[in-house]
């Protein structure tokens, strides 16, 4: 304790900066130096989790609650006027709403630059019936730098002030909730000049939306479309300085401008439903359902500048809309695949030709649904043009997650040794949370042959990656 007392008030606030805030006021009762050091601290965290859940029924003990909240306000009070740079609270639905906006309010008026609340409210007060709202004052701040806001089993309400939203120094917005209110995104990313970072999770919209910004440079969008109506009508993505986009939603209808001249990353989530699937896999150029999935090559074509390029299952599906489309990735060196047995691979070859500088490609899962139209691309159905592949992909790494050891991925992956020329590595990673053949006796020695066998025809290096954890639930050979 000696070498902390001596060492200078301003390095102890902030090793008692990475305290919870309960956890920094305990330090008082060290020594009188220590009394009201933590008082000092720019950083509040409040998690009433920490003070109400250390025993099983505490939170629901009288005046417990009264007790927490009797605790904040003395923290904010002994702290008085002093600037401060990072709040951040957590509390649940039995905190009562007024103290907490006070408590808001209070860190807002001393420059608080780095805000993250986490508050689960229900819905509606029991005793006032209004939606719990969060202050005004939040809206209007000159100070804040960083926002979070989350709730895990209920919404966030974003205050609909229109023009009297502005935050003119906010760079970083997260909203990660049941649900968001707020305005629609073309209304909304105005009151944020110099934003640089959007998380958005989870947005409902209904019709047309449009992501519009010159200063963004990460967006993440998880959109869920509003009650019965799954699909939007347009989305349209005015954001040229953005280097990394993740975007999860079900297909719209159009996409009529997309405008990410500068993307590096992207994640593409697009959804469908069953019968959405069955038209892509049926084209009927009379049916509207149809027509409505059709411009999801605008989307792709926007981000044909991109450098890593992750797809899910259902996006690849969608994405054999666009195999006459498909534009050139000339930039990508980094493909990522997400598989499912549901879900086909129609897209691959096109997809895998259009790749003329790809250096890393990642399967994570070999199974897929089989059709005519896989080509070369796998090995599901014997064709005579195999090899169009051949003298066009230029893969040197590839890895595999989710092998299970079954016959046709091992047939699959010598395809991958056959067909594609430049492959120098191939690293194969075992499920580890599903059933594996691998728990058959003899399994992994009949592998490791397979593996030796074309080790020996092969300039490609094969590793075959097994957690110890699960190599400990097979069988010995």
């Amino acid at each position: 304790m000696d070498g902390f007392g001596n060492l200078p008030e301003e390095v102890l606030c902030h090793i008692l900066s990475f305290l919870t805030t309960k956890e920094a006021a305990l330090t008082s009762v060290l020594s009188k130096r220590w009394l009201n050091l933590w008082k000092l601290v720019p950083n509040i965290d409040i998690d009433d989790s920490v003070f109400l859940y250390p025993e099983e029924g505490k939170r629901e003990k009288e005046g417990i609650l009264q007790c927490f909240m009797d605790f904040v306000d003395k923290v904010l009070a002994l702290q008085g006027d002093s600037p401060i740079e990072r709040f951040s609270l957590k509390c649940e639905t039995g905190i009562d709403k007024d103290r907490v906006n006070g408590w808001i309010c209070n860190v807002l008026r001393r420059g608080v630059s780095d805000l993250e609340l986490s508050l689960d409210y229900s819905g509606y007060d029991s005793d006032s019936d209004e939606i719990y709202c969060l202050p005004e004052e939040l809206f209007e701040s000159k100070t804040l730098v960083d926002l979070k806001l989350r709730s895990e089993e209920y919404g966030v309400n974003w205050w609909r002030g229109g023009e009297y939203t502005c935050l003119p120094l906010l760079k970083t917005l997260e909203i990660d909730a049941e649900w968001i209110t707020c305005d629609e995104l073309e209304m909304f990313l105005p009151a944020f000049p110099v934003l640089e970072e959007l998380y958005l999770a989870d947005k409902k919209w209904l019709w047309n939306e449009t992501v519009s910004s010159s200063s963004l440079r990460k967006l993440t969008i998880y959109a869920s479309g509003f009650e019965s109506y799954l699909n939007p009508e347009s989305i349209s993505f005015d954001t040229p300085s953005l280097v990394y986009l993740e975007y999860s939603d079900f297909v719209a209808a159009d996409y009529p401008k997309v405008n990410l001249t500068n993307l590096v990353e992207a994640h593409i989530r697009l959804m469908v439903t069953e019968g959405q699937v069955n038209l892509i896999r049926a084209p009927n150029d009379e049916d509207d359902g149809f027509l409505r999935l059709r411009n999801v090559w605008k989307l792709i074509s926007g981000i044909r500048n991109v450098q890593k390029l992750f797809f899910t299952a259902d996006a690849l599906e969608v994405l054999s809309l666009c195999c006459e489309s498909m534009p050139v990735f000339n930039n990508l060196k980094f493909l990522c695949i997400k598989s499912d047995k549901e879900r086909g691979w129609q897209a691959m070859p096109v997809l895998l030709r259009n790749c003329p500088h790809l250096e890393t490609l990642v399967f994570e899962d070999l199974s897929h649904y089989v059709t005519d139209k896989c080509g070369d691309a796998c090995d599901c159905i014997p064709r005579e043009d195999k090899g169009s592949l051949r003298s066009s992909c230029p893969v040197k790494y590839m890895k595999i997650t989710g092998f299970r050891g079954t016959i046709k991925e091992m047939k699959m992956i010598t395809h991958f040794l056959e067909y594609f020329p430049c492959l120098k590595e191939m690293n194969i990673y075992v499920e580890e949370n599903d059933p594996t053949e691998f728990e058959v006796p003899g399994r992994l020695k009949l592998v490791r042959q397979f593996w030796m066998f074309y080790d020996e025809f092969f300039i490609c290096y094969v590793k075959l990656l097994v957690s110890p954890e699960v190599y400990k639930k097979w069988p010995p050979e």
